[in-house]
């Protein structure tokens, strides 16, 4: 018998012979896993990750945990319905969905085509410094941005 991590390798034994395998997880490094895994771990209090891979239409429950792990990617088609379950903006998600998709430099060219995604909570900042500054078009000085920058401990 042999141990092993099974977070690290697959085994296969043929013929009596050990061969050890990484296993592949294509898309571990994209920026979607680490934002689903946060907010499945805000939303556990009131729902399982079950509950959300079913409000998301996915017949097997354990896709979640498989596309936080990398092991496959989110479905564009699933966009809509996951971003509902885990009570998040759906652009925000669609960018993260089309960045694992088809990488981070045709993500970027979606943006130059497109526009840059902006999400609810971002149009909520462009009201709030809007009414704050009444109206007024501010340039981003360098006070300015260095301000911004602290609120975000940067």
């Amino acid at each position: 018998m042999h141990s092993r991590d099974p977070n690290l390798y697959n085994v296969s034994n043929n013929n009596d012979l050990l061969v050890k395998m990484p296993i592949r997880k294509p898309y571990a490094d994209t920026r979607l896993p680490r934002f689903l895994e946060t907010q499945v771990l805000a939303l556990r209090p009131v729902k399982s990750q079950a509950q959300i891979a079913a409000e998301a239409g996915f017949t097997n429950p354990n896709m979640i945990s498989m596309i936080k792990s990398g092991g496959t990617r989110l479905p564009l088609d699933r966009v809509p319905a996951l971003a509902k379950a885990l009570d998040v903006d759906p652009r925000r998600l669609l960018q993260l969905a089309v960045e694992q998709l088809a990488g981070a430099t045709a993500a970027r060219t979606f943006d130059e085509i497109f526009g840059t995604i902006v999400t609810l909570n971002e149009i909520a900042w462009l009201k709030e410094l809007r009414e704050a500054s009444d109206h007024a078009d501010p340039a981003l000085t360098t006070r300015a941005r260095s301000s911004l920058r602290a609120i975000f401990g940067k």
